[in-house]
């Protein structure tokens, strides 16, 4: 994590994007909520002051000069392709662009932001990924949806081209915070056995399970070597940074950080 150019509290990747592919993570500082939604909340669903919000998500756009595009998550797998015209608020849990000036953003508290862009830095998205978005249905969940729509169009005859990916995970629950059922171990080891390195058992058939890891399993299934940011380490989880991040696991009532990427 670096200094941000924005807010001195935000999170910037330290990846090696192309540096007209622009990326930032919110944390709680720099808006206008009152506790519990102290300050920067930019959900819209979570019983804030929407005179607040507004202001929030105005004071975001004002420091990416970029229009944020904000989605309405539902733990899926459906990704969008938005440009400068898409409304807010469609059904979806990831956003990727082609066109400068509108940023993929997703909001979180606890769930695992992800943002990616190709090498040559033609196309950015953001993904939500919660334990359902990413395990998915039958091992086919949010990273693989984004990946294919990042794949170019390829006569049917010909093979397709390589992309090369870089992605950054960002702040989350941690390893020693999120703590599951059996169900949730069952529905990544179904399609990835290998996921089960990813869980620690509890006393009561409970789990402990570490989602940035899963996501790492995930993307470089995909073929991504490259990706960077959250390692599990106790700086990037949200329940044990309260002064820091939103949780909805530690306090239940709880704003939303934002992770945005967009095109200069």
């Amino acid at each position: 994590m670096s200094v941000s150019p924005w807010n001195p509290d935000w999170l910037v990747p330290q990846w090696p994007a192309p540096a007209h592919v622009r990326a930032v993570c919110t944390t709680r500082a720099g808006g206008v909520s009152a506790a519990p939604y102290d300050t920067l909340n930019l959900g819209n669903h979570v019983g804030d002051n929407s005179l607040h919000v507004r202001h929030n998500r105005a004071l975001l756009q004002k420091e990416l000069g970029a229009r944020p595009v904000f989605l309405d998550q539902v733990h899926g797998t459906q990704v969008l392709e938005i440009t400068s015209r898409t409304m807010d608020n469609l059904k979806a849990d990831g956003a990727l662009t082609r066109e400068s000036g509108v940023a993929c953003t997703v909001m979180v508290a606890d769930c695992l932001p992800i943002l990616l862009c190709d090498a040559k830095g033609s196309t950015v998205a953001a993904v939500h990924a919660g334990w359902r978005g990413l395990a998915g249905v039958n091992g086919f969940g949010v990273l693989e949806e984004v990946y294919h729509q990042f794949m170019p169009v390829a006569p049917a005859d010909s093979a397709q081209p390589a992309i090369e990916l870089i992605a950054w995970i960002g702040p989350c629950i941690g390893p020693d915070a999120f703590e599951v059922g059996p169900d949730v171990l069952d529905a990544f080891v179904a399609s990835h056995a290998q996921a089960v390195a990813c869980f620690k058992p509890l006393p009561g058939g409970k789990w402990l399970a570490d989602l940035p890891a899963l996501a790492r399993q995930r993307l470089q299934t995909l073929g991504l070597s490259q990706i960077y940011g959250n390692d599990g380490s106790p700086g990037w989880c949200t329940v044990g940074n309260p002064l820091r991040f939103f949780s909805h696991r530690r306090d239940r009532v709880s704003g939303r950080q934002a992770a945005s990427i967009w095109l200069d």
